[in-house]
């Protein structure tokens, strides 16, 4: 019997594909994380591999690299990359990565089927919704939300960019004593002379969560100040990449080609550590992570403060339908593609249920994404529909685009609007504005807290 496994986060995926195959003759161990889909392949040496990209544990990019990299040990393994991921870079990147096939979800068993099939028997050695974490005793009963840089894709400062600002991303969280950042664009290097000033002289610590790392979430990481200040620590959290390690990224950046400090001669404390969990603690405060679509390996953030969740996902194309299309232009979409598309969006919302502020992607007018499909952002149209199927208290459109004046923010702000009030929506809705502040106070406790996981 020929043997091969299924390595994906999605229940409904595995299931599918495990029926299917089994039905064929196959047999199929599954895993729903890298690591453990890593460990699988080791024990069972399997002909054939499924894997999906974006996983716990350890993404689809570096299970392909793992797999390839012990060749003489497991042969000549068939990998077939299953992923919602349409975007070039991300085809490409899988197959330097060492993948033989590329499939786009929705996929048929059968398209696997029909590939399995032309792979040769080999004899082989041996035949999610839990309750929220709650910030732990100690913590402060408020949360402050203040915005340093709101702007996407690249800096835009200026006459017509004065009250929303024209910095990159960089979100600063405080709960008690924690200090939450939020992406490092080039708006961080303000918040590090406020947190200099603050601080008189004594040490900044603080944790700095990226999505990813395209130059509008971390070019301003070297100019934030407290990494050159002695004494200080910053630990930065993120995912693994599609091509390298976070900390090989963010060293190249810092290389002496590019800016005079490197990144192992900062006078402060700089700890990179790659997630591999998608709950984790970041100081105090429970942060909850997901995976969106965007090219590359991008996270959207959920913190669980004393006065409600804030949902952090500013890079992400919310999935409409029959508006999106697929990017090869022969594709066309279908029945399959609006459920899967459904069910997509439908995570996002279970992700952002009932949180008290949404910070999201809403790059685009519906007229701008159609000239825009596949690049990875959203329009303002989806963005409200995401949120209000989340029934989120608390709406901020972010990533505005480098070509949207304040002028142009205030239409959209006003659309937006509009668009809550045609629903008979309550949601609240305004455009994230760079020195913008929220206040969130604790609610009553109606519900019993879950355990925090372990500090990061």
């Amino acid at each position: 019997m020929k043997t091969l496994v299924v390595i994906d986060d999605e229940p409904v995926i595995r299931e599918m594909l495990v029926r299917h195959l089994e039905a064929q003759g196959w047999q199929v161990f599954e895993a729903d994380n890298g690591h453990e889909g890593l460990a699988l392949v080791g024990k069972h040496r399997p002909v054939a591999v499924l894997c999906d990209l974006l996983m716990p544990g350890t993404n689809g990019f570096n299970v392909c690299r793992a797999i390839r990299s012990r060749r003489d040990e497991l042969g000549d393994v068939t990998i077939i990359v299953t992923t919602g991921s349409s975007f070039t870079a991300d085809r490409q990147n899988a197959f330097d990565a060492g993948a033989n096939h590329y499939l786009v979800k929705p996929v048929s068993p059968q398209e696997i089927a029909d590939i399995l099939a032309t792979i040769p028997p080999r004899t082989c050695d041996n035949d999610p919704a839990s309750a929220p974490p709650r910030a732990p005793n100690g913590a402060s009963d408020s949360a402050l939300v203040r915005f340093w840089g709101v702007r996407g894709s690249i800096a835009t400062p200026g006459p017509d960019t004065v009250r929303y600002g024209g910095n990159t991303s960089c979100v600063e969280v405080r709960v008690g004593g924690d200090i939450v950042i939020l992406d490092a664009g080039t708006g961080i290097r303000l918040l590090g002379e406020r947190l200099r000033r603050e601080a008189a002289g004594q040490p900044v610590k603080a944790h700095l969560l990226l999505t990813h790392t395209h130059w509008d979430h971390i070019q301003g990481l070297p100019f934030f100040g407290p990494i050159h200040d002695s004494g200080s620590s910053v630990t930065v959290l993120g995912y693994e990449g599609a091509r390298q390690s976070l900390l090989k990224t963010l060293s190249a950046q810092m290389d002496s080609t590019f800016f005079p400090v490197g990144l192992d001669q900062l006078a402060g404390g700089l700890t990179v550590r790659e997630l591999h969990e998608l709950e984790f603690r970041a100081g105090r405060v429970p942060v909850q992570a997901i995976f969106t679509n965007h090219p590359g390996v991008t996270l959207g953030y959920r913190l669980h403060t004393p006065g409600g969740s804030v949902v952090f996902m500013p890079d992400t194309e919310v999935l409409p339908f029959p508006r999106f299309r697929p990017i090869a232009a022969s594709a066309k979409p279908t029945e399959d593609t609006e459920d899967f598309n459904s069910y997509k969006n439908q995570l996002l919302a279970e992700f952002a249920q009932g949180a008290e502020l949404f910070i999201c992607d809403a790059q685009y007018t519906a007229e701008e994404y159609e000239r825009r499909v596949g690049w990875g952002h959203s329009c303002i149209d989806d963005t409200v529909q995401l949120a209000l199927q989340a029934k989120v208290r608390h709406l901020l459109l972010f990533h505005h685009d480098p070509t949207h004046d304040d002028n142009t923010i205030d239409r959209l702000v006003e659309y937006a609007r509009q668009l809550v009030a045609r629903q008979g929506g309550q949601m609240q809705v305004d455009a994230a504005a760079e020195g913008m502040e929220i206040v969130l106070t604790r609610k009553p406790k109606t519900n019993p807290p879950a355990a925090c996981p372990p500090p990061v």
